[in-house]
């Protein structure tokens, strides 16, 4: 049911990182063609139980060199102490259709992954030390298609993640607070582990918050099943925050068409059902807020590489079933989506409110 919804993301995604001519012009079956694998799914044996005690294994930790979870844009610095720990899944970076899931060792996913945690897990950095697993994410062809290797993809890619998570858990010790993040595929990833080890387990009560950011949470489907409640106010500690960006005029009809054929975990149709919204520029759910509230969008240069800061740019309103509106169109470089969809700078977009909203949670935990 993840995969119907995934084969709108990730051809989302696709627009991003390998140019929108393709789905623009020759549509989806030629896209089918050229991006799912041909072959059947091979799956590989699990790494070790211990393989991500290994710093190889991460994009980003504590220890990591040149780690791009550090990055700050100028006028932004790291703190001598960051008192959380902050586990960080990155989205789609995998284009190959040789493998239904990533090799640990691709240089070229891997190089895309550390660009997206510049630019997304970078926000976190002032709060907690980030940790970013690599893990063999499902090739974005698997959510083009409806055979059940796709469905295998994903669930292989979640056990590396599970896998890295237990790590990360042994590695920061039983009492530093909690921050999960992700985007896209990664925040995919996120449900499943809110699902599986963080609902209804001691482990829960040391989450700041879960930040599962370019994915939609059904409020009937699907959020009940993650164990921790919708954001409803500024100050909440041990939450979920969620939105997907959109500027007017809006068309997610492509979203919709395919998230309205799926079911939450519990067998409940997402069918015309309110998704979280939470405003990051107020982080309260269901919110309007004007462009003077924006206390920096991130504007990335050419290379994806660095970034300046924008203030007071880009308004926020939690709109229909749960899509946040940034108003008018704003200029960000080619990699705007089909519909005004702004998936791709969910972060970017709120990227300083974003960071305050991860403090202000950090403190409001921390006060309890």
């Amino acid at each position: 049911m993840a995969r119907k919804f995934l084969y709108a993301i990730v051809v989302l995604l696709l627009l991003v990182v390998a140019g929108g001519f393709v789905y623009r012009f020759f549509g989806p079956q030629l896209m089918r063609m050229a991006m799912v694998p041909s072959g059947a799914f091979e799956g590989a044996p699990a790494e070790p139980p211990n393989a991500y005690a290994d710093a190889k294994m991460w994009l980003a930790r504590p220890d990591t060199a040149n780690n791009p979870a550090t990055w700050t844009p100028p006028g932004y610095g790291l703190p001598a102490k960051a008192p959380a720990a902050v586990f960080f899944v990155h989205p789609t970076s995998y284009l190959d259709r040789t493998h239904w899931n990533a090799p640990l060792d691709d240089a070229e996913a891997n190089a895309r992954a550390a660009l997206f945690l510049r630019g997304q897990a970078s926000v976190f950095n002032e709060v907690g030390q980030v940790w970013a697993p690599r893990y063999r994410q499902a090739t974005f062809g698997a959510f083009l298609t409806s055979r059940a290797d796709a469905e295998k993809a994903l669930d292989f890619a979640y056990r590396d993640v599970a896998a890295a998570f237990d790590e990360f858990l042994k590695e920061i010790g039983p009492d530093r607070p909690i921050i999960l993040a992700g985007h896209s595929q990664g925040s995919l990833h996120l449900t499943r582990l809110l699902r599986e080890r963080v609902a209804g387990k001691p482990l829960a009560k040391r989450i700041v918050a879960a930040y599962v950011i370019g994915w939609p949470i059904s409020k009937t489907a699907d959020l009940p099943s993650l164990g921790l409640p919708e954001c409803t106010r500024a100050d909440q500690a041990g939450c979920i925050l969620s939105w997907q960006s959109f500027a007017e005029p809006a068309d997610p009809s492509m979203l919709l068409d395919a998230f309205d054929r799926t079911k939450g975990p519990t067998g409940i149709a997402r069918r015309d059902t309110p998704f979280v919204c939470t405003n990051p520029l107020t982080g309260t759910a269901n919110a309007d807020a004007p462009a003077s509230a924006n206390l920096g969008t991130l504007v990335a240069s050419p290379d994806l590489k660095s970034g300046t800061m924008t203030g007071g740019a880009v308004p926020a309103n939690c709109v229909g079933r749960g899509f946040l509106s940034i108003g008018a169109p704003i200029d960000l470089g080619p990699y705007v989506l089909p519909g005004n969809n702004y998936h791709v700078f969910d972060y970017s977009l709120f990227w300083a409110n974003t960071r305050a909203d991860a403090m202000r949670r950090l403190q409001a935990f921390l006060a309890k």
